[in-house]
């Protein structure tokens, strides 16, 4: 906490390239800090640090209502189209321990396509790319962010059908994270009241988690 009546929450967001990470990290920040546009190749190489403002009105702790600060490091995709997997794994564990390495990583949060279908393939690399970076406690800090769930919701699936239709290994990975998922409405989450809702729910996951953090040390193999 920066002082006694606020609270900051440290997240970073992982993913493939076009799930709309850097869109939902803006969508978080309420602000167009990190660059977002549809591309042939992957359009973060670096990592980048986000704040909002301070916000009111989103959380209350022992009867008090504190401000939110939220804090987003945006990250190069893997797979990468112009990066190996070591290099974007030794950027995004130095980014890491650089904007986290004090005040530890509340949640990581794995983006993905709610439009599209999870593979066994994809997921198997993924999480396998997601202990690397942050351990072998990763499922507790983990949560996943379903974004384009707009165009899901215009083929007829509410959230309900669309997780009764979903497969197999995408409900395997959501159970190893505890169940801890969003879903993004990409045309609603500039909305300051949708925003809201989502960071209610990231403040869900890390209460009950306890308020614990990851805390990351990063060393050079």
């Amino acid at each position: 906490m920066a002082d006694s009546n606020e609270m900051t929450i440290n997240l970073v967001v992982l993913g493939r390239t076009q799930t709309g990470k850097s869109a939902a990290g803006n969508s978080l920040l309420g602000s167009s800090d990190f660059e977002s546009y549809r591309s042939p190749r992957s359009v973060t190489t670096c990592c980048s640090l986000g704040c909002s403002c301070r916000i009111s009105g989103i959380i209350r702790r022992n009867g008090h209502e504190f401000a939110l600060r939220v804090r987003v490091l945006d990250t190069p995709s893997y797979p990468h189209s112009g990066l190996s997997k070591e290099q974007v794994r030794e950027t995004v564990k130095s980014a890491l321990s650089h904007h986290f390495g004090d005040e530890g990583l509340h949640l990581a949060l794995l983006v993905l396509r709610a439009d599209l279908p999870l593979c066994p393939d994809e997921s198997d690399h993924t999480i396998q790319f997601i202990q690397e970076l942050l351990g072998s406690t990763w499922k507790d800090f983990t949560a996943v962010l379903l974004t384009h769930a707009d165009k899901a919701e215009e083929a007829g699936f509410s959230e309900e059908a669309y997780l009764h239709s979903a497969s197999s290994t995408l409900l395997s990975l959501l159970s190893s994270v505890q169940h801890k998922y969003i879903f993004l409405d990409n045309k609603r989450s500039i909305i300051k009241e949708e925003r809201a809702i989502i960071l209610r729910k990231l403040l869900t996951f890390i209460r009950q988690n306890n308020y614990q953090v990851l805390l990351l040390k990063h060393s050079k193999e």
